[in-house]
């Protein structure tokens, strides 16, 4: 999604040919369920943040790949659960560097850190670890994002679907003051 919605606010007004006036509105609600859908599944944290996760988590045991992506889901109370393929290339670019080093055991590697990883780990020590970081920010006002904007797109549809022409035309001067706000909020700040 480009943060933009289709002209006529949320579609309203726009035809795609369809004849119906509010056809566009479908593909902007779904354009923003989706987007809400990919955030409320988990922050995306950048690749530094993963990597200080892992080298945290293996300072305080040896743990497998799998170990390392449910551990940090639990610390982030779910709020971020890092993919395999983060994780993994993360945990092979350490190996490279000579900060962690594998060992097979049951079956599966099992990762821990160097004397050079020690060093690292200590040094970052003093900074909150990155899953406290994402833990608070989404424990708060953030985790409700999401689910308001979820419920004012399912009342928009709502709105197209079995509204009047005037009715129709209150929704959409509701959502362009209501867009108008968030910018204004936005802008304070």
């Amino acid at each position: 999604m480009n943060g933009s919605f289709p002209s006529g606010g949320f579609g309203f007004g726009a035809s795609n040919g369809s004849g119906n006036p509010l056809a566009g509105v479908w593909e902007a609600m779904d354009q923003l369920r989706t987007s809400f859908e990919q955030r409320s599944g988990g922050s995306r944290m950048a690749r530094g943040d993963v990597r200080a996760a892992v080298i945290s988590l293996l300072a305080e045991r040896p743990m497998h790949g799998y170990q390392i992506i449910t551990e940090i889901a639990d610390r982030s109370g779910g709020a971020w659960k890092p993919s395999a393929g983060s994780v993994y290339p993360t945990l092979q670019q350490l190996a490279d560097e000579g900060l962690i080093t594998a060992e097979e055991q049951g079956g599966r590697k099992t990762y821990s850190l160097t004397d050079a990883g020690i060093a690292a780990s200590e040094d970052s020590a003093e900074k909150p670890a990155p899953w406290e970081t994402v833990g608070h920010r989404s424990a708060g006002q953030h985790a409700a994002l999401p689910k308001a904007g979820m419920e004012l797109a399912a009342a928009t549809a709502q709105v197209a679907r079995t509204g009047s022409p005037e009715q129709v035309q209150e929704a959409v001067a509701v959502l362009e003051d209501a867009r108008r706000r968030l910018y204004a909020i936005l802008a304070e700040g």
